[in-house]
């Protein structure tokens, strides 16, 4: 079967088992989500909506953060982990918006990769999100699932990307994502993925399958 044949067999599985996706950060401004997708590399979801629950209680604009002192913005993000790095990323994320974009979240990839802080992933994710602008957002389950099923043989973030935005079609890259990531979260897990019970078994050539249980 063709690789471009196969990928929109998967996506059509997998729209079938997550057809209404978005994200699980919780934001209400597209600068909250950038904070948010900040603070989420490296620790839960679940875990940064802890922590942005009171985080943007307190702190609410690009200048509200510019300005906050240092060892304030980590205390209240440190339990996301790498707080140190988070908060400095953060804090010159926000002084770059301020002084740069007008107090606005940039809406180009171009734009938000050269803020401090905001790699491809993370400002996909807010292009898909917010802007409706499509994406592919390869985190570590994205990149396993990838591999995995045989879509890229490559383990570098920037070449997964690339190689799924040649085989799915571009209106699906942001939906795709979401779901190979609540797909991994929920079936393709690292260790011990439930193979014997997978709606992908069949379409998915990695050779480690976890066996049945007997």
């Amino acid at each position: 079967m063709q690789l471009k044949t196969r990928a929109a067999k998967i996506c059509a599985v997998l729209r079938t088992l997550y057809p209404d996706v978005r994200t699980p950060l919780n934001y209400d401004t597209p600068f909250q989500l950038l904070v948010a997708t900040i603070l989420s590399a490296q620790c839960t979801d679940l875990q940064v909506n802890r922590v942005t629950r009171v985080l943007f209680s307190q702190l609410k604009t690009p200048a509200d953060f510019a300005e906050a002192p240092l060892e304030f913005l980590e205390e209240l993000i440190r339990s996301t982990g790498f707080y140190h790095n988070k908060a400095q990323n953060i804090k010159k994320c926000s002084a770059a918006i301020l002084r740069k974009h007008g107090n606005q979240v940039p809406h180009t990839l171009d734009e938000l990769v050269q803020l401090p802080g905001v790699g491809r992933k993370t400002a996909n994710v807010v292009l898909g999100a917010v802007f409706g602008v499509p994406g592919i957002v390869v985190d570590t389950h994205v990149a396993r699932i990838s591999n995995r099923l045989g879509l890229t043989p490559h383990k570098d973030p920037v070449k997964i990307e690339f190689d799924l935005m040649k085989i799915i079609p571009k209106k699906t890259w942001s939906d795709f994502s979401l779901q190979l990531i609540f797909f991994g979260r929920a079936t393709c897990t690292a260790r011990r993925p439930q193979c014997p019970v997978c709606a992908l078994e069949r379409l998915c050539p990695w050779p480690d399958k976890t066996p049945a249980r007997k």
